[in-house]
């Protein structure tokens, strides 16, 4: 392991020689991952991307980029952009990347099944903001708006989000 990577454990997640309590999936953790499943997948998980919302705060770090007005976050495994950013419109299932709520204001974009998405093997796991303490995700790793924004600041593309079997209860 490097300083540079994420680590989740029991008590949150460790970076830089931090905790930072998170919350995952409400499926647990899996060695299985499917899609609609819930749970956040066990494994090594490289930092692909940052996104964010420019009309909502600055940008956090140099390498991330303005979720715009139409991006969409493919959830449909028939369609051949699963597991991709894409625009609307856009017909297939698919997760609104701007939302009317702060949840994806700020997300780091793991690689989990991407870029070459197996269909139906689960698709977004973000690390993202929290709805409140406790409350689980879809499968993503969520935080304090100021835990999140400050892992943003520090984390570099390539860092790994390491996920343990039993790493969390």
């Amino acid at each position: 392991m490097t300083p540079d990577d994420l680590v989740l454990t029991p008590l949150g997640l460790r970076f830089r020689g931090r905790r930072y309590p998170c919350t995952i999936g409400r499926g647990g953790l899996s060695g299985d991952k499917r899609e609609g499943d819930g749970a956040t997948p066990v494994g090594e998980h490289l930092i692909v991307g940052m996104l964010y919302r420019p009309d909502r705060m600055a940008r956090p770090a140099a390498w991330a980029k303005p979720i715009r007005p139409g991006d969409l976050w493919s959830d449909a495994p028939d369609d051949p952009e699963y597991n991709h950013l894409v625009s609307r419109p856009y017909a297939a299932s698919h997760e609104v990347m701007r939302r009317g709520d702060p949840l994806y204001d700020l997300v780091l974009v793991t690689d989990w099944n991407w870029p070459d998405a197996v269909p139906g093997r689960g698709s977004c796991i973000f690390l993202h903001r929290w709805r409140r303490p406790g409350y689980p995700t879809a499968g993503c790793v969520a935080f304090r708006p100021e835990h999140l924004q400050e892992i943003a600041g520090r984390v570099r593309p390539g860092a790994r989000l390491i996920v343990r079997p039993g790493s969390f209860r």
